[in-house]
């Protein structure tokens, strides 16, 4: 003759709704504790490459702009010096790009304006360098 086991099901007796948790006291604040600094360093590091990206936007527009400047038939360094320095101050100035130095350069061929300076930093102590350059083409008449 053969043996059946059975199984039994066992279903955990219902819980005290008053006791439900009390091994768990406090931790939601080690919680906070670990997961805010993180939070707040993710937050800090998306911010910084925000203005990084924009004070590199504004350098290559200020740059491109001071090259179409300075190599128009006309045009000159001071020129293109000036269009840059006229469009970073137009683009927020010193709230994007701090310390901005432009340089221009005009040769027979070609004109290149390169933008230097640094951006707002949300890291004490760490001030990011941005430099762009454009270069354009000198126009000329020709026959």
């Amino acid at each position: 003759m053969s043996r059946r086991r059975t199984r039994r099901l066992v279903v955990p007796a219902p819980r005290d709704p008053a006791a439900a948790g009390h091994h768990e006291r406090g931790v939601v604040s080690v919680q906070i504790v670990v997961l805010m600094p993180a939070l707040f360093l993710l937050m800090f590091v998306g911010m910084q490459a925000a203005l990084i990206y924009h004070a590199r936007t504004v350098a290559i527009a200020a740059a491109q702009e001071g090259a179409r400047a300075a190599a128009a038939q006309t045009g000159t360094t001071s020129d293109g010096h000036a269009a840059a320095s006229a469009f970073v101050a137009s683009a927020g100035g010193p709230d994007v790009l701090r310390s901005v130095t432009v340089t221009s350069n005009r040769g027979a061929a070609t004109a290149t304006v390169r933008v230097t300076g640094t951006t707002l930093s949300v890291v004490p102590g760490w001030v990011p360098r941005i430099t762009q350059s454009a270069s354009a083409p000198v126009e000329r008449l020709t026959r």
